[in-house]
């Protein structure tokens, strides 16, 4: 009998698998995994950022429900916590904030799983989870054996990690050691954040933690649809990082382009992009895109991921007519 996904993707595609089977520890993940090794098997996380393509996948999926969140390591100024990759990522960022615990505010209701947050390097309002990772877990599907992985092993980059490059396909996350300070420092780099704590009449400089992990949820809320309402899986495609000389050329024809510089070249936002070619609010079929945010596509209502895709490619071809930049998808397609 196949497994409905319709629970394991914020997109809300009814896709189906052959089987989904979950754990709850290592143990019992190298159990399955001797069971299954030699068949066609894909991990996924929370589904938030997945984009299911085919109607039925012809194979097993596995699922985390590795739990916990231990201190393992303290000094006079930061924590160290080994974090279960099955733990809710924003229960998580809350379990450390009500606890002191710095660092994550500004990652607040991105959803998904911690496992998710090693493999993704998510990010939001000026802060990434690689640059607080020290250490991730992992089951290694080649060897059957559990590794251990330095921060600089994992090469974190925008949105990447070794996990979606050069190991790609052999790890699975079992858990993520995350170092926080015990002090705290706001990061306030995103303008609609800190207008925000002042529109509460609250002083940016001098906000706490809760009121910063406050308001970061109420700019989510505000441009963000909530996943359980609307199937989307966030932030679709990802910032494009362009040449000087390419980035010069097109603020010659667009004077008012935002850019920001970037260690790689200029970075520009996907969601004006996107916007200048008149996409937002637009639908194709029964896939959209969100009239406050054009970098979240969205599923109207019994969308097949078929017809995600389909949409997304139309704006990735408009924008590369228009801009000759490619746009490339932060989610992932699973067919």
């Amino acid at each position: 009998m196949p497994t409905s996904l319709l629970p394991y993707n914020t997109f809300g595609i009814a896709a189906t698998c052959d089987d989904l089977l979950e754990y709850d520890s290592v143990d019992a993940l190298r159990q399955l995994w001797t069971r299954i090794h030699a068949q066609h098997f894909l991990h996924i996380g929370g589904g938030s950022n997945l984009l299911f393509i085919a109607p039925h996948l012809p194979y097993t999926l596995l699922h985390s429900r590795i739990k916990g969140i231990e201190e393992v390591g303290r000094t006079s100024d930061e924590v160290v916590l080994r974090v279960g990759a099955g733990e809710d990522w924003d229960d998580f960022v809350a379990y450390c904030t009500e606890r002191g615990f710095y660092g994550l505010e500004n990652l607040s209701l991105i959803p998904g799983e911690v496992g998710a947050s090693a493999v993704q390097n998510i990010g939001a309002y000026g802060v990434e989870a690689g640059d607080r990772i020290v250490q991730v877990e992992t089951f290694d599907t080649q060897t059957g054996d559990v590794c251990n992985l330095s921060r600089d092993e994992c090469h974190y980059a925008y949105r990447s990690s070794s996990f979606k490059t050069s190991r790609r396909g052999r790890d699975i996350v079992t858990h993520v050691h995350y170092r926080l300070s015990l002090h705290f420092h706001p990061v306030l780099t995103h303008k609609a954040v800190v207008q925000h704590l002042s529109d509460s009449g609250i002083d940016p400089e001098e906000a706490t933690a809760s009121e910063l992990r406050s308001a970061v949820i109420a700019v989510r809320r505000a441009k963000l649809p909530d996943p359980k309402a609307v199937g989307s899986a966030g932030s679709f495609f990802m910032n494009p990082i362009v040449p000087q000389a390419q980035a010069d050329a097109l603020l010659a024809e667009h004077p008012t382009m935002p850019h920001y510089p970037d260690a790689k070249g200029v970075k520009i936002p996907a969601a004006w992009l996107i916007e200048q070619c008149g996409w937002k609010g637009r639908t194709l079929g029964r896939a959209g895109v969100h009239p406050n945010q054009p970098l979240v596509l969205i599923n109207l209502g019994g969308a097949t991921g078929a017809e995600v895709q389909t949409l997304a490619a139309a704006i990735q071809a408009d924008i590369e007519t228009k801009f000759g930049i490619q746009l490339i998808p932060e989610v992932i397609f699973v067919s």
